[in-house]
């Protein structure tokens, strides 16, 4: 019979324990920008002696920075600032989309140090094309980012579709099925930066990418705490959503959660590309927005932009077909706000700078259809995206998270490399 007191892991040993201390000092400096040993001391439980000699680690190791003095208000000698270090480690983010590819790479402070973004039609291209075009312009990123000092970790994908295990399941609208994304872009990148060669690389869908930078970067109301219980819904081509419950990612039975997209919203509407009639994107995504604008449906980031001048100017039709949309968005949004009674719904993507459009028709079906009461139209539950994120930095601070979980870890790495 088995005893049921057996360990289920292994004692931790003193390197173990102090490998985890290692995170947790620099999680701490991480999560407040600018702090000092005595503080970081209060807030982890360790003493002021085992903070000191962690800290030093980590200044040697070059994840953290001092200098100065920082005055507390309370009797004793000022302490030296830390912070995370503005070089060093780093990491790369790389969104795909169906008609741009956008690259960035992030300090370990989570900001936005290098941008590229470039607008490409991917649609029904060869995988390894689009991987590989998106190879080519990481590989310029990484050049700029080389020059600021700054180590890409690794590199996370944000891809559009249902993302598992380094495969792209299905991705309609790009026309992908079964692609091993990961490995076609880790081989591409190696072909034109060889020094990449064992870089790790990840990957996400691009909505959950996009609403982890939302959780971690974005503003929020002015009038309240940042939402940590929120739907993401990602507007572009297709429409993308995530869950972020608690402060993390609802990811599924099998990480596919959060398709709002290929919610059917009219069972006899028109055919669309998952092979379902009448999903949400059939009627909310760019294309149907931008068709039924009279701007044109394969008019891309020209295009929105031209319906956003167009709304702005009164234009009938622009508005006729952001009020269309935006009831087909409160009338799927409001099934998902009954069964799972977020805080909020962030509109993200094209959606962020039609929000004044979109919310009115949205917001009201929301407010008749919440079950709760609880949802009142112009309460502030219905808000665009901060400008402050993207699936590409998402993506790239997912690699940063990575790096802070286990700082000795990714020294051992970098130091084999």
């Amino acid at each position: 019979m088995k005893n049921t007191l057996d360990p289920l892991e292994p004692k931790a040993d003193k390197a173990t324990v102090r490998r985890h201390n290692l995170s947790l000092v620099l999680r701490a400096v991480h999560d407040e920008g600018e702090t000092t040993r005595a503080a970081v001391a209060a807030r982890v439980g360790l003493t002021r002696a085992a903070v000191s000699s962690l800290v030093e680690q980590l200044l040697g190791s070059g994840f953290l920075t001092e200098s100065g003095k920082t005055f507390s208000g309370q009797a004793g000698r000022p302490g030296t600032a830390l912070r995370v270090a503005r070089t060093g480690a780093a990491g790369l983010g790389v969104e795909i989309n169906i008609d741009y590819v956008s690259v960035c790479v992030v300090d370990l402070a989570g900001t936005d140090r290098v941008r590229l973004t470039e607008h490409l039609d991917n649609r029904d291209v060869p995988p390894a094309e689009v991987l590989g075009r998106a190879a080519r312009i990481a590989a310029r990123t990484l050049d700029s980012a080389a020059e600021q000092q700054l180590r890409p970790a690794g590199a996370r994908l944000a891809l559009p579709g249902l993302v598992s295990g380094g495969t792209v399941r299905q991705a309609p609208n790009l026309g992908w099925s079964r692609v091993a994304a990961e490995e076609l872009f880790g081989r591409a990148l190696a072909a034109v930066r060889p020094d990449t060669g064992t870089l790790p690389v990840g990957s996400e869908n691009e909505a959950n990418a996009a609403a982890l930078a939302e959780l971690w970067f974005g503003d929020g109301p002015a009038d309240r705490a940042r939402a940590r219980n929120f739907l993401y819904v990602s507007g572009e081509i297709g429409v993308g959503g995530a869950v972020v419950v608690d402060g993390e990612l609802l990811r599924g039975a099998h990480g596919f959660a959060g398709e709002v997209g290929h919610v059917v919203a009219d069972a006899a509407g028109p055919r669309c590309r998952c092979g379902s009639r009448g999903c949400l994107e059939q009627y909310a995504g760019q294309t149907a927005l931008l068709r039924d604008a009279g701007v044109g449906a394969d008019a891309g980031g020209a295009g929105v932009a031209e319906l956003e001048r167009r709304a702005a100017a009164g234009d009938a039709r622009a508005l006729a077909a952001l009020e269309r949309a935006g009831r087909m968005l409160g009338l799927v949004l409001s099934g998902v706000v009954n069964l799972l009674d977020p805080e909020a719904v962030v509109l993200g993507g094209i959606y962020r700078g039609l929000v004044p459009w979109l919310a009115p028709a949205a917001d009201g079906e929301l407010t008749a259809r919440v079950v709760s009461g609880l949802w009142t139209a112009g309460s502030g539950r219905l808000r665009g995206s901060s400008w402050s994120g993207d699936a590409a930095r998402g993506a790239a601070a997912l690699v940063v998270r990575d790096v802070i979980a286990d700082p000795a870890g990714y020294a051992e790495r970098d130091g084999a490399r």
